[in-house]
C-alpha cells in the first residue's frame, strides 16, 4: 500500500483513507480527509507528490512526473475515474473528468472543470473557473456559479469517504443470493444533466 524509496517514505494524514489495493511511493504528502481508491498509483519515486486537504484520487488514476518534478494537488481537487496527471499542477476545487490526462507543466486554474477523456497537452495554462474539454482539450466556456457548486457537493461525498471507509470497509465472503432484507442505498447527489432536467 505504501513504500519507501531512497530514504522517503509517504506522509499520509490519520484521516486520510488509501485503499489497500492503492500503491503509494516515496516522496509523497497526503493530507487530510483525502481518499485513494482502489488500483491508484502515486508514484512519487522520481519527484514529490503533494495532494492537500479533501482532495480525491479515484480508482485506477496515475499520477507521476519527470525526474525533479512536484505534482501538486490543491485543496478539494477531485480527479475522476482513470485519469492520469503527470507533472502537472491541479489548482483548488478543481475537477478532472474520467480518463483524462493532463500532462506536464500544466498549470489547471481554479475551480475548472475537465470533461471526461480531454487531453491537456503539456505547458498549457488553464485560467480559473475554465471548463475544458477534447483532444487536444480547448477552454470552452467559463464555469458557472451553479455547475461548481454542483462539483463541490460532489466532492464533499468524497471528503466523508475515508471516515466511512475507516468505519465500514472490511473484507467479507460474498452471499450467494440476494436477501430479502438487503437495504436500499439513499440517493446522496444527481448527475448535473439530472439537475438541468429538474429546471
Amino acid at each position: 500500500m505504501t513504500y519507501e524509496f531512497k530514504g522517503f517514505i509517504p506522509v499520509v494524514h490519520e484521516s486520510a483513507f488509501i485503499h489497500p489495493q492503492a500503491a503509494v511511493t516515496g516522496n509523497v504528502i497526503i493530507g487530510k480527509d483525502v481518499y485513494i481508491g482502489p488500483g491508484a498509483a502515486i508514484r512519487g519515486d522520481w519527484g514529490g507528490i503533494v495532494i492537500e486537504d479533501g482532495c480525491n484520487v479515484q480508482e485506477n488514476c496515475t499520477i507521476h512526473m519527470f525526474p525533479g518534478v512536484t505534482v501538486r494537488l490543491e485543496a478539494a481537487a477531485h480527479i475522476g475515474h482513470g485519469a492520469i496527471i503527470h507533472g502537472a499542477h491541479i489548482g483548488p476545487n478543481c475537477m478532472v473528468g474520467m480518463n483524462s490526462v493532463v500532462m506536464d507543466n500544466v498549470i489547471l486554474g481554479a475551480e475548472s472543470i475537465v470533461g471526461a477523456l480531454s487531453f491537456i497537452k503539456a505547458r498549457e495554462v488553464i485560467p480559473p473557473r475554465s471548463l475544458v474539454l477534447g483532444n487536444p482539450a480547448k477552454v470552452i466556456k467559463r464555469v458557472s456559479d451553479e455547475m461548481i457548486a454542483w462539483k463541490t457537493k460532489g466532492t464533499q461525498l468524497y471528503q466523508s469517504l475515508p471516515a466511512d471507509c475507516h468505519s465500514h470497509l472490511k473484507p467479507c465472503e460474498p452471499l450467494r443470493a440476494v436477501p430479502a432484507d438487503r437495504p436500499r442505498q439513499e440517493a446522496l447527489y444527481e448527475t448535473w444533466e439530472a439537475i438541468r432536467r429538474a429546471k
